[in-house]
């Protein structure tokens, strides 16, 4: 059973393996084995055999290589907007081995990233792209002196941090720049 403090049987015993396979078993003599303290079980104190499940307050994304749910998962975040939809179908359609269901889930997450701005946008409070991407660090806290001359392991990326923080901003500010252009546009005919 999944979730338990049981080791699961093997599906042959020993010796079957053992006639089967040339080697096999080689240590299962303690003595000849390396990782024994660490394969000692140490009472854990836990009073169940089986966790009490946390109660789903909404469907939650389950991966189709399992039965049922871990007995605790996070709820801090549920699935909202175009960016849950997308989380349900990673989830719903492809194994967590295929490229497709990382990918669909990397893709929610920009996607969930452009809907927090515009929820922002909508809000009394919008983001402020200066103070809250720490653009304002980079002159108080050293931000040039500690990317010239020391050994980083980020320096091929830095001429790419600009446009990846600025880069969304400009865009939104072209696109409703256009967007206004066109409406002006066509009041005027």
């Amino acid at each position: 059973m999944a979730y338990t403090a049981e080791k699961p049987p093997l599906a042959e015993s020993s010796e079957q393996l053992r006639a089967r396979i040339p080697g096999w078993g080689v240590d299962l003599d303690p003595k000849d084995r390396p990782s024994v303290p660490r394969e000692r079980f140490d009472p854990t104190g836990a009073h169940w055999e089986f966790p009490e499940r946390q109660p789903e307050k909404w469907p939650r994304e389950r991966s189709v290589e399992h039965a049922f749910l871990t007995p605790v998962f996070g709820t801090s975040c549920p699935p909202k907007g175009l960016s849950g939809v997308l989380r349900k179908v990673a989830y719903a359609r492809y194994s967590e081995g295929r490229a497709a269901h990382w990918l669909i889930l990397l893709a929610a997450d920009r996607v969930d990233a452009v809907e927090s701005h515009l929820r922002s946008f909508a809000s009394l409070h919008p983001d402020n792209p200066i103070t809250q991407t720490g653009v304002l660090s980079e002159f108080s806290r050293h931000g040039l002196s500690s990317r010239v001359g020391r050994k980083r392991a980020d320096v091929g990326h830095q001429a790419l941090d600009p446009l990846l923080v600025a880069g969304p901003w400009v865009l939104t500010g072209a696109v409703v720049y256009l967007a206004g252009k066109g409406l002006a546009r066509r009041r005027r005919t």
